[in-house]
């Protein structure tokens, strides 16, 4: 079974550079997509055909929008984070259920809020507090998701950009002395802890030891030829669903110009 997470900065930007032959490629049974920023009657169906999808747009235009694109169709679909009416409209978190011969499994895909330095301005503290009222909300989410998927004898699975590099293994500019948007103390303390409840940091229990591998960098200077990334991209998985994991890697482009979109495809692959 393979499962993938991509940012797309956008569907109809990526399907220019070439997503659908991308998809063909990749063949995965469920690929959660973030930042689509495309409304539904402007998808470009041509991308998604002989798929099933599943879309939250949100209601911000030309932002955020996160979908699930998979080989069998769910049995049920869930939208939003709830109880947080803040975020309701933003296109940001949904979860459909499968029902597979190994057993039935719920998989998520999520697009966090960036955030922002809280030392530079009185509008960067209000961005960066939002972002974490959002993390909040998403913990309780998560913890409800957990449990319905556990009273199912279901396994769950979030994927998606968490807009968050939790160690100093996952950024390559670690060192550096200024506080870092992505990398401040609380939000990394509040990823840490959702490996508290019940959720394994696939990618990371194959990779222990290596930087990254590293799933975004910026579309400027040579920060992608030099491999100067954020692990910002994760799958975040049950004990029983993180064990039957076999491979997990960062789909790396060719080159620069091959690039699908700023963040790379993170594939892994279960027993």
């Amino acid at each position: 079974m393979r499962l993938i997470s991509l940012n797309l900065n956008g569907l109809r930007a990526a399907a220019r550079r070439g997503f659908r032959d991308w998809l063909e490629e990749a063949q995965p049974d469920v690929l959660a997509l973030q930042e689509v920023r495309c409304p539904p009657d402007q998808v470009p169906l041509e991308q998604v055909a002989g798929w099933h999808w599943t879309l939250d747009a949100g209601q911000l235009a030309g932002r955020n929008g996160v979908a699930l694109l998979s080989a069998e169709a769910p049995s049920a679909v869930r939208i939003g984070l709830t109880g947080a009416d803040e975020f309701q409209n933003e296109g940001r978190y949904l979860e459909a259920d499968f029902e597979r011969p190994e057993g039935g499994l719920t998989v998520a895909s999520l697009y966090l809020p960036k955030g922002a330095v809280p030392q530079l301005s009185a509008a960067e503290r209000a961005k960066h507090e939002r972002k974490l009222r959002f993390c909040e909300a998403l913990s309780g989410q998560l913890q409800a998701s957990l449990a319905r998927a556990a009273r199912a004898g279901r396994q769950f699975t979030v994927l998606g950009d968490f807009n968050i590099a939790r160690t100093a293994q996952d950024l390559y500019n670690n060192h550096s002395r200024q506080p870092l948007d992505g990398f401040l103390p609380d939000e990394r303390d509040w990823l840490s802890g959702l490996l508290e409840i019940g959720l394994v940091d696939v990618v990371r229990r194959l990779h222990p030891d290596q930087p990254g591998p590293y799933s975004w960098w910026s579309w400027r200077g040579q920060s992608w030829n030099l491999d100067r990334g954020w692990r910002i991209d994760y799958h975040l998985a049950t004990p029983g669903l993180a064990e039957r994991a076999r491979q997990a890697w960062t789909q790396r482009a060719s080159s620069y110009e091959a690039r699908l979109s700023d963040h790379a495809p993170v594939v892994v692959e279960y027993e």
